[in-house]
């Protein structure tokens, strides 16, 4: 069983959690050990662990990220106001082989979803993406991911896969599972120009740091209409993570992230968290562990919708353009905003059968303008070809 696989969280992560105030995450947390062994399953929300791999990491690491003072800076924090049961399973470590350590990073991280428990992963590179998506190959027919990161990582055609390269296999391995992939945060000169141009061939969204930057809010209906969100530490800015190596000046700040960590942990669809390509840093540990207390923050705030004229808890707004009739629906509870298209949802049976799409208020007001939003287009192009 790939869980057998999992090494136990250190000793001096255990013996610090001692001296912690009663309030903090480590002692709230269930945790494996080699007295105990792994924690009960039953009733646990999220799954935290480390995966010690980075032989295909694009620039070769010269030591492994050390994860348990990842866990030592999250463990001291507090607990917020949550509901959520937190497990911490251990570490994957490098198999003989990197296909080796893929295979059980996927059938752990597929034990965790057929339990209904959110891995959060924390992971040396980010090609774990990768093993991660096909463990949903028996749980869901199609997948959406998004990934948050400066690079579209498509890689060379002939290149082996790598931390740079990962979605081309994604992409092209078989069975193809992937609906839509979405990028937040790609900085356009670390990207070829055929990159950006495969995203928009391939009807993929695709967000830059700026305008992201200047609106946080277009994060959340991308991650509300998610599975699996893929965090590339390289997107946060060099000074924020106290790292100047293969970090970049330009980037998210902490805050920025934190708060699309937040929404990502609020989307009641995103089930898996990954956060890949962490270097040994104090104030990378810290930023780490704040990124995955935002995530479990925003869990204590999910709340499942589902839109229809019917229900008085959603107010139903039909727009005629010039081309199409859009129809929107706005959330009395949480003032989310979701619009109608045709055939998006590849489970659809019926030729004229209809989907929801998360959107913004801001898409809502495009379209009165008579400007259809460019995420309905791309959604219903997709649903067509």
């Amino acid at each position: 069983m790939a869980f057998d696989f999992l090494v136990p969280v250190k000793d001096k992560v255990l013996a610090f959690s001692e001296f912690l105030p009663q309030q903090s995450i480590g002692k709230n947390i269930y945790v494996h050990t080699e007295k105990d062994g792994l924690p009960v399953f039953a009733h646990a929300d999220v799954a935290i662990f480390g995966v010690l791999e980075s032989r295909n990491a694009f620039e070769k690491k010269t030591e492994l990220l050390d994860v348990d003072e990842i866990r030592i800076q999250l463990y001291r924090l507090m607990m917020g106001n949550w509901n959520s049961t937190i497990i911490d399973i251990g570490d994957v470590e490098e198999g003989d082989t990197v296909e080796d350590t893929y295979f059980v990073v996927k059938e752990i991280v597929a034990g965790l979803l057929e339990e209904n428990i959110i891995p959060i992963i924390i992971g040396c590179t980010q090609d774990i993406t990768f093993p991660t998506y096909r463990a949903f190959d028996k749980i869901k027919e199609m997948v959406n991911l998004v990934s948050i990161d400066s690079r579209f990582d498509f890689g060379e055609d002939d290149e082996l896969i790598s931390s740079h390269s990962y979605m081309s296999r994604i992409i092209t391995d078989k069975p193809n599972n992937l609906f839509n992939f979405s990028n937040i945060g790609y900085q356009s000169y670390f990207n070829a120009q055929e990159e950006i141009d495969l995203m928009e061939r391939l009807f993929f969204d695709a967000y830059r740091l700026g305008d992201i930057a200047a609106n946080l809010e277009l994060t959340e209906p991308v991650l509300r209409s998610t599975d699996i969100v893929s965090l590339d530490l390289r997107a946060i800015r060099a000074c924020e993570m106290g790292l100047s190596k293969n970090f970049s000046p330009n980037g998210f700040t902490g805050r920025e992230i934190c708060t699309i960590a937040r929404y990502a942990g609020i989307s009641d669809r995103v089930s898996l968290f990954g956060i890949y390509e962490g270097e040994n840093s104090h104030q990378a540990f810290q930023m780490i562990a704040q990124i995955i207390w935002y995530f479990i923050e925003g869990l204590s705030f999910r709340v499942k919708e589902t839109p229809t004229s019917k229900s008085e808890d959603f107010t139903k707004f039909t727009v005629p353009t010039d081309t199409e009739e859009l129809v929107f629906y706005k959330s009395h509870v949480t003032e989310r905003w979701w619009v109608e298209v045709p055939s998006i949802l590849p489970e659809h049976t019926k030729t004229n059968s209809v989907a929801l799409l998360p959107c913004t208020e801001g898409d809502y007001l495009d379209a009165c303008n008579q400007n259809i939003p460019e995420r309905w287009f791309k959604a219903y192009r997709k649903g067509f070809n």
